[in-house]
C-alpha cells in the first residue's frame, strides 16, 4: 500500500516513498509551476529570454527582476521562488569567474548548466536542507553556437530549442510547438515570445510587465530590451 503525502514521507528530503517518490522535491516543482511565466528561444542568431512580471500598485517595476545577467554571454530567466533564483544566480555568477580566472576563458554554457544542476542535485539528498523552488532557463552563447538549457528542482538539465516554465507554461508550450521553426530569426523569436505573453497575462498588457533579454551570437552580449523596443514589439504582435 502506497502511503500518500502528508504520512511521514514529506517531512524530510532523504526518506523515499514507498513507491519511490521524494514528495519535497515534488513541492519544490509545484512551486515552480504556480510562478510567473518564462520563455526561452534559441535561433541561429541568438537566443531570447522573456519573463511576465507581477508588478504591486505601489511597487517601482524596475525592482521586480526575474532574467538576470549571469555572465557577459550567459543569462537566466526564473520560475518559482525569486530568493532561492537570486542563490543560484549569484552561485552561477561564482562559477563563471573561477572559470575564467583559472582558464582564462568563459565559460561554457553547457558547462555553468550542468553545474548548476549539480548543485540542486546536491540540495536533494542532505539532511537539514530543502530543494530549491525554483527552475531556470539558461540562455547563452559560446564558441559551440547557441544555447538554451532547463534546470529543475532536481537537478536535472535539458537542451532545448525553445520551452517554457511557470504558471503559463503549458500554454506556451503548445503555442511554441506549433509556431516554433528551426530557420527562425532572432527578431521573429522576440515577437514570438511577446506574442506568448500576451496570451498568458491576465492583466493589462503593458510593457512593464515584461522583461526581455536578449543574448545574439554575433556580439556574444547579454542585453536588455527596453520599455520602448519592448513596446514597438508589442504593438507588431497587435496588428
Amino acid at each position: 500500500m502506497f502511503a500518500p503525502p502528508g504520512t511521514g514521507y514529506d517531512r524530510a528530503i532523504t526518506v523515499f516513498s514507498p513507491d519511490g517518490r521524494l514528495f519535497q522535491v515534488e513541492y519544490a516543482l509545484e512551486a515552480v509551476r504556480r510562478g510567473t511565466t518564462a520563455i526561452g528561444i534559441k535561433s541561429n542568431e541568438g537566443v531570447v529570454l522573456a519573463v511576465e512580471k507581477h508588478v504591486l500598485s505601489l511597487q517601482e517595476p524596475e525592482s521586480v527582476e526575474k532574467v538576470f545577467m549571469v555572465d557577459d554571454h550567459i543569462g537566466a530567466a526564473i520560475a518559482g521562488l525569486t530568493g532561492d533564483a537570486r542563490v543560484l544566480v549569484d552561485q552561477a555568477r561564482l562559477s563563471a569567474q573561477i572559470n575564467k580566472l583559472t582558464y582564462d576563458e568563459p565559460i561554457g554554457v553547457e558547462a555553468l548548466a550542468r553545474q548548476i544542476g549539480d548543485y540542486k542535485q546536491w540540495c536533494t539528498q542532505h539532511a537539514g536542507i530543502r530543494p530549491f523552488g525554483v527552475s531556470l532557463l539558461m540562455a547563452g552563447a559560446d564558441g559551440l553556437g547557441t544555447h538554451l538549457y532547463l534546470t529543475d528542482p532536481s537537478g536535472t538539465y535539458w537542451s532545448y530549442k525553445a520551452g517554457a516554465i511557470g504558471a503559463g507554461g503549458q500554454t506556451a508550450r503548445e503555442i511554441l510547438q506549433k509556431e516554433y521553426k528551426d530557420d527562425i530569426t532572432l527578431d521573429d523569436c522576440i515577437t514570438l515570445a511577446v506574442k506568448i505573453l500576451s496570451k498568458v497575462i491576465e492583466e493589462e498588457f503593458e510593457p512593464s510587465k515584461v522583461e526581455i533579454a536578449v543574448i545574439r551570437k554575433e556580439t556574444g552580449k547579454f542585453e536588455y530590451l527596453s520599455l520602448d523596443e519592448i513596446k514597438s514589439y508589442m504593438e507588431k504582435v497587435k496588428e
